[in-house]
């Protein structure tokens, strides 16, 4: 094994960061680990990796919560390799239908909460000069779903921040890598990690299907979580890591169907975007 790295992993409590979590301190390496509640972590973890195992109770919409939970990772670990920001949760709703407090909700936890957390783990990589961030961002963030505009939004704004971050961070030996994962057999499609829009409007009723449809998938995706540790330590001991790494079969072929599709209309467009040139 490579020597063990000290990671940072939010939302630890359920789905793939639960997963992760586990898997990584079975292979030795130390983690902290946040939830909303101690609870959730000290449940799932109990005392079998006391030594290696930091569980933080954080409110990831909170400056100086975030900012707590690093310093007490620092002072337990004394450094931080790997920051995975995982914590989030699927806002569904036609665009019509949803509040400004709901959009705003999905974004402070799917989009402002992130940039928190790394802008309060980076003076410390920055002292390192050396790091990964690992941003879990979502195949809908890529091509987005029927019914999950406001969701696919927050999780493309993840991917455009960390792309221009990643230009930011190369010369100091800090990588960024979006993973877009499609859909795992995780608790993701049960109620307790989506919120759907409270109104509802007769005409997007097509909405309303694609949401039963996406439910129906609970327990049998395709996505295996106990997977995904062995994909993000392959990622961080790589010298030139991806900057977007697409996770499941069924998130690579969506991906690749839209780049193909994006290809097919710029050469049919091509004429049109490069009229407005001066001749």
């Amino acid at each position: 094994m490579e020597y063990s790295k000290v990671w940072l992993i939010t939302g630890a409590s359920k789905g793939l960061g639960l997963a992760l979590a586990k898997q990584l301190l079975k292979k030795g390496h130390q983690v902290a680990a946040t939830s909303r509640t101690i609870k959730g972590l000290t449940d799932e973890f109990g005392e079998n990796y006391s030594a290696s195992f930091l569980p933080l109770e954080v409110d990831l919409t909170s400056e100086p919560s975030i900012k707590n939970a690093i310093a007490l990772t620092i002072a337990r670990f004394n450094r931080i390799d790997v920051v995975v920001n995982n914590a989030g949760f699927g806002t569904g709703g036609a665009l019509e239908e949803l509040t400004q407090q709901e959009i705003k909700q999905s974004f402070e936890v799917n989009f402002f909460a992130v940039i928190k957390v790394i802008q309060q783990a980076l003076p410390y990589m920055r002292r390192q000069r050396s790091g990964h961030i690992i941003n879990i961002s979502s195949i809908a963030g890529f091509a987005p779903g029927t019914g999950w505009s406001v969701y696919g939004a927050a999780k493309s704004a993840i991917n455009g921040v960390s792309e221009g971050l990643a230009n930011e961070l190369k010369p100091l030996g800090i990588n960024v890598s979006i993973v877009s994962p499609g859909w795992f057999r995780t608790s993701f499609a049960k109620e307790e990690s989506i919120y759907l829009s409270k109104t509802e409007i007769t005409d997007y009723e097509h909405i309303r299907t694609a949401h039963s449809k996406f439910k129906s998938t609970d327990g049998n995706q395709i996505g295996d979580p106990d997977q995904v540790a062995e994909v993000l330590l392959k990622l961080v001991v790589e010298p030139n890591p991806p900057m977007n790494l697409f996770m499941g079969s069924d998130a690579y072929d969506r991906a690749w169907s839209k780049i193909e599709s994006l290809t097919n209309t710029m050469k049919d467009w091509k004429q049109v975007s490069v009229s407005t040139d001066f001749k």
